[in-house]
């Protein structure tokens, strides 16, 4: 069974609420000026009466110097209300955009290794970005902007029934008239809305992944091919879009016609009290003012419809983001581990991604603190899936994996990989500063400690040659080094952490033979006196290792030192003999 929550509106509208509370007081302050607001807009229909009935039908003088400067005064402190209400409003909503971008953010960083492999990049970007922004439309309208309204709508119809109720009455009736057609289309803006925020999220997908893959589309000439993959997608975009405008060109002439026929109705009731003598035209004229302030903020509520839904559709996205549980947490009563002195010992070991088909299976290991452990075998076979499991990137299914005695899963995520270091295949960087990237882990290190870790990575003497030195900025994934210098940076950043366990996942695998040189003298040196996991395609870099283990097909098949796997003419010799006799 599903655990997911069904977000309704009554749901999300609460769970916006609650992003406001903590700025409660600013938001008291808001309603308040909405309240002032409001009972003035009562006061300038209210108004209307005396206006026509003691200066233009009894001709007072009197009222004459008196209506206009209080009628000044109603628009003037109105105003002022309004521009305080306006911006406390603006304020309450921008923050909570921030918090909630931070928030989400934070929260992505919190998911499993999985969560990323299962959600495309754009996606992500396009939650923080687009969706958020769209929430502040349901923050500042749906839940702020509508009280102010409602209040405004409610002190105009106090003014109607003390003006005349029957004519009241007879208004009111098209007031559910007006709201039937909001409701209506809400539902078809509401699903054209989640559509839409689907379909930007595929179009910044499919522009991050062309960008990123850049040296690939050109080296395909896939240029065109990318560009008729970004038209397609931006088309059905745009379908969407003229969608949700030709609800709109509906809704907008419909409300007209409703208000329409209610003031035809108002004027022609009205019209037959005044004539009647039932009523005065100043009475009636304030009424139908009254009447027309009432009917704009319903008329503004049938014209943003359809970005409310927009924005309550993106916070379905965003919430339900925000509601997805980590898959790997660090249980309440897990204990910080101590510094990594004894064993790694992996017992019954099984792992699969899909809880169907084992990746690994009954993998029994020992390793020694000081050791270096080579795993070798073919591609598939699980060589990576283990090194992920070591750091618990990805939670056992069966057995267990103890450091010093200890289950990984009984100890801290933080503490756990704050022991271990890793050196991948794809290098990792950020566009920022070299130095920045060495002490990423660390960036309260010292220079000197920078420098030393540079130097012992065989990469000191190519920063010093640059002209700016550490403060060089070496581009997206350190697009502006080359493979063997962005490799040595990330080997400096791990000597610098100087952590007791290292997990190397085919560091040099992605290398020419002078730069693998460079990086193997720097690798040598990240392994002094560390625990060591090489995961190695290249036999030739692991022959020195204090023992190799084979994996076939999710299990260690041999086990022992370079030599005696070849003398044992089993699955390391094929390999070997793949490499190096073909």
């Amino acid at each position: 069974m599903s655990n997911k929550i069904i977000l309704t509106n009554k749901i999300i509208l609460n769970r916006l609420y609650r992003l406001i509370l903590p700025y409660k007081y600013q938001f008291m302050v808001a309603m308040f000026a909405a309240l002032i607001v409001a009972a003035l807009s009562g006061a300038q229909a209210y108004m209307v009466k005396p206006l026509l009935d003691k200066i233009f039908v009894e001709k007072s003088t009197y009222f004459l110097h008196i209506l206009p400067f209080a009628l000044v005064a109603i628009f003037a402190v109105k105003g002022f209300f309004y521009g305080l209400n306006f911006y406390l409003l603006e304020k309450i909503g921008q923050t909570v955009i921030r918090d909630m971008r931070v928030k989400v953010f934070e929260h992505i960083h919190l998911q499993s290794l999985s969560f990323f492999h299962k959600t495309p990049t754009g996606e992500l970007i396009s939650r923080v970005i687009s969706d958020i922004n769209l929430m502040q439309v349901a923050i500042t309208t749906v839940v702020v902007g509508l009280l102010r309204d409602f209040l405004q709508v409610i002190f105009l119809l106090i003014v109607i029934f003390y003006m005349n109720w029957k004519l009241a009455l007879l208004s009111i009736v098209f007031i559910p008239a007006a709201a039937i057609p909001i409701v209506k289309f809400g539902r078809a803006f509401r699903r054209i809305g989640t559509k839409m925020q689907e379909e930007t999220a595929e179009v910044s997908n499919i522009m991050h992944e062309s960008i990123t893959g850049a040296p690939v589309v050109k080296a395909f000439t896939m240029e065109q091919y990318e560009s008729k993959r970004f038209s397609s997608q931006v088309r059905e975009l745009f379908e969407t879009i003229m969608e949700n405008a030709k609800y709109r060109r509906i809704q907008h002439p419909l409300m007209e016609v409703i208000g329409g026929i209610g003031m035809a109705l108002i004027i022609w009731f009205g019209g037959k009290e005044v004539i009647a003598g039932n009523s005065t035209p100043g009475t009636f004229f304030a009424f139908l003012a009254a009447l027309v302030m009432i009917y704009e903020p319903i008329k503004a509520v049938s014209k943003i419809n359809p970005t409310v839904q927009q924005g309550l559709a993106a916070s379905v996205r965003v919430f339900g983001l925000l509601d997805q549980k980590p898959e790997i947490i660090s249980k309440p009563d897990a204990s910080v581990l101590t510094p990594f002195q004894d064993t790694i010992v992996l017992q019954e070991l099984q792992f699969s991604y899909d809880g169907k088909n084992p990746v690994l299976k009954d993998i029994n290991l020992t390793v020694p603190a000081g050791e270096i452990l080579a795993i070798v075998g073919p591609s598939g076979s699980g060589k990576s899936t283990l090194a992920s499991l070591i750091p618990r990137f990805f939670d056992i299914e069966k057995g267990s994996l103890l450091i010093d005695g200890v289950d990984i899963r009984d100890i801290t995520i933080k503490s756990l990989r704050d022991q271990i270091a890793i050196v991948t295949q794809q290098t990792i960087l950020f566009n920022d500063t070299i130095r920045d990237n060495i002490s990423y882990g660390d960036q309260n290190k010292s220079e000197k400690d920078i420098r030393k870790a540079a130097d012992a990575a065989y990469a000191l003497n190519f920063i010093d040659a640059l002209p700016e030195g550490f403060d060089t900025v070496i581009g997206e994934s350190g697009i502006r080094l080359s493979g063997g210098e962005r490799q040595r940076l990330s080997i400096a950043r791990a000597i610098l952490k100087n952590a007791p366990i290292l997990v190397l996942d085919e560091a040099t695998s992605s290398l020419d033979t002078e730069s693998e040189r460079e990086v193997q003298k720097a690798l040598e040196n990240l392994m002094k006196d560390r625990t060591t996991f090489v995961i190695a395609h290249r036999l030739s870099t692991i022959k020195n290792a204090d023992r190799i283990i084979v994996i076939k097909d999710g299990r260690i098949v041999e086990e022992g030192s370079h030599d005696d796997l070849l003398s044992l003419e089993g699955e390391y010799e094929t390999l070997y003999n793949m490499q190096y006799h073909d």
